[in-house]
């Protein structure tokens, strides 16, 4: 692999990190424990998924550029080619997502200063939805998804993909470092079940949604097996089925042992197994992660 396409790769890996852990880290405060606006673990979540999703679109947004000119990643600063980014269509989609990064910081410093009253705030929710909206959309709009013969389709399930993929990651962040840091019993009893179903439900998105987008990029089981691309596919779905039967030794403790949790007041030696495997949960999400940047920047062809 060309050393500026690795670092392109490297920078989208970067901007999935990011938005998942914003997108999803918002989506868990606003939705199933607002009072975790205030606490230090779910603030550092937001922070930095916002801090990794706007370096990794700048990064982007300039490697793309050198790579599309053959040029060394150290030139990915230089004016002149920032100047080409933006007469492509990739470049003022990158730009335009670069300024809802902007945005989101708005959004994120009054989360910081408010805590739960702007958690619980209607007008913080829309602004965080709008926003979330436009980072998931432009997302899709510069990978394999407008180039199939049904754009409407695969573009559609992409954005599912990325929703249930962020809504599924970023809670498993802020699970591990807020709900499960603090193991306060009422937070575990009316948190835990209530994730526990969203990631069931954002879980089935992604493998439907996944489905829809490997057919339509790939084309032909042929291709799965005999390309590059079709290769690293079946990495990430190797991974993925790993980290679902992490989910779900998760999903078995919540049914076994959370209630006894709640009963010792959140004793540490009864939460720790589940800690454990949200733990493997999240550190192997990040290889599928790269996988996905991989196949983002790949020809499906190849």
């Amino acid at each position: 692999m060309e050393p500026v396409k690795a670092w392109y790769v490297l920078a989208r890996t970067v901007d999935y990190a990011g938005l998942t852990l914003f997108a999803g880290g918002l989506l868990f405060l606003a939705v199933l424990w607002p009072a975790g606006a205030g606490h230090r673990g779910a603030r550092s979540v937001l922070v930095t998924g916002w801090v990794l999703g706007l370096a990794g679109t700048l990064a982007g947004l300039g490697l793309q550029a050198a790579w599309a000119a053959q040029r060394p990643p150290g030139d990915f600063l230089a004016w002149d080619l920032l100047g080409q980014a933006l007469d492509s269509q990739f470049g003022r989609i990158w730009f335009a997502r670069a300024l809802l990064w902007l945005l989101g910081g708005v959004v994120l410093a009054w989360l910081l200063q408010r805590g739960r009253d702007a958690a619980t705030a209607l007008p913080w929710r829309v602004g965080a939805g709008a926003i979330l909206l436009g980072l998931l959309r432009t997302t899709g709009l510069t990978g394999h998804a407008v180039e199939s013969t049904r754009p409407w389709l695969t573009q559609l399930a992409d954005f599912a993909h990325l929703a249930g993929a962020s809504a599924w990651i970023g809670g498993l962040a802020v699970l591990l470092f807020g709900v499960l840091a603090r193991r306060d019993p009422e937070e575990l009893a009316s948190v835990i079940p209530r994730y526990s179903k969203l990631a069931m439900t954002s879980v089935a998105v992604v493998v439907a949604a996944g489905i829809v987008l490997a057919w339509q990029t790939v084309g032909s089981v042929g291709r799965v097996f005999g390309t590059a691309y079709g290769r690293t596919l079946l990495v990430k779905l190797g991974v993925l089925a790993v980290v679902l039967l992490a989910a779900q030794v998760s999903r078995s403790w919540v049914g076994r042992r959370l209630d006894f949790a709640v009963v010792l007041r959140g004793d540490a030696a009864t939460v720790r197994p589940f800690v454990h495997s949200v733990a493997a949960e999240t550190t192997l999400v990040l290889v599928v992660l790269l996988a996905a940047s991989f196949l983002v920047t790949a020809s499906p062809g190849r």
